[in-house]
């Protein structure tokens, strides 16, 4: 099912380059455009004990959670009933959904939780490869920490939509759906398409080497290290039937200016709406791969008809 919106420009948000590499940064901006700590409530709460049930409704509140030697920032805007994640892609903290948060609440009424993955915001660097296993356990382990173990709708952005398909499969009872934001997807990563992504990025992570500590550059260099056999294997993954989504393509895609990419990009979106029940295609018309800010009336609305069919 596609969906025709109003044409918009991109706003000043244009991916780089380094978008070829699974989308590892974003945004060319994204880690000094944002202060994670900017939006978050300055009230927090210790160890991983908490509770997001321990907050005032509409509070944002942080929580650090210990996983695997680690500590994470999770955030949370306490509501009631279902329980709305947000993860965003690669080289973005949980600061970048600082202006969907508030509406979100506003019009469920669930709670809403942000975070940030190692390395990026309040969280702590973990060193080494990135590798999709631990993010999946850094997100799991932060909400069975704070208590969240079902009627969760997972919204996944570009890099995040990795997390979101292993999380899925191995966490399909925690998840009532998914609304996947131009997310990257299993059906683009042929041997061709990695072999060829890899290649075009390699300036990018040579570049990025000269500068390690830079929140952005850490996490392309962790990216690149096990990038093939990461998508190989990630080419060969399933969303399982039983987690509806709810999948938003952009027009322009992180390949805007290259028509090859463009096509593979939105061939992948498709081929993976229509690979199982329960999953539907939405083209946001006139948008860059950064949907979140040039269309959030519309994750905004597919959020909300995702969690109000759970109920």
């Amino acid at each position: 099912m596609s969906r025709t919106l109003p044409n918009r420009r991109s706003a000043n948000r244009a991916l780089s380059a380094l978008a070829l590499l699974a989308l590892t940064v974003g945004a060319v901006t994204a880690c000094s455009d944002h202060d994670s700590t900017s939006e978050h409530s300055a009230s927090s709460s210790a160890g991983s004990s908490a509770s997001p049930g321990t907050g005032r409704a509409g509070e944002t509140r942080l929580h650090m959670i210990d996983n695997d030697g680690h500590r994470l920032a999770f955030h949370v805007t306490q509501g009631h009933g279902s329980t709305i994640v947000l993860d965003a892609g690669g080289g973005e903290d949980s600061s970048y959904w600082k202006g969907l948060v508030p509406k979100l609440h506003a019009a469920t009424g669930a709670t809403v939780i942000t975070y940030d993955r190692p390395g990026l915001g309040r969280s702590d660097v973990v060193p080494g490869p990135w590798k999709v296993e631990s993010a999946v356990s850094d997100l799991k382990s932060g909400l069975q920490q704070l208590g969240v173990t079902k009627n969760v709708t997972l919204v996944s952005h570009s890099q995040a939509g990795e997390t979101a398909t292993y999380f899925a499969k191995d966490n399909p009872k925690m998840l009532s759906g998914a609304v996947l934001v131009d997310a990257s997807l299993p059906p683009l990563y042929t041997d061709e398409e990695i072999a060829r992504l890899a290649a075009l990025s390699r300036p990018q992570v040579d570049a990025a080497k000269k500068d390690p500590d830079k929140p952005q550059n850490r996490q392309l260099i962790s990216t690149a290290e096990s990038y093939v056999p990461m998508h190989q294997a990630y080419h060969r993954a399933t969303w399982p039937d039983a987690v509806p989504a709810t999948v938003i393509v952009s027009e322009k895609t992180p390949f805007d200016g290259s028509p090859e990419d463009v096509q593979r990009w939105r061939d992948a979106a498709t081929s993976f709406a229509q690979d199982g029940p329960r999953r539907t295609l939405v083209t946001a018309k006139g948008s860059s791969h950064d949907i979140p800010k040039d269309r959030p009336d519309l994750v905004l609305k597919e959020i909300e008809s995702m969690v109000a069919a759970q109920h």
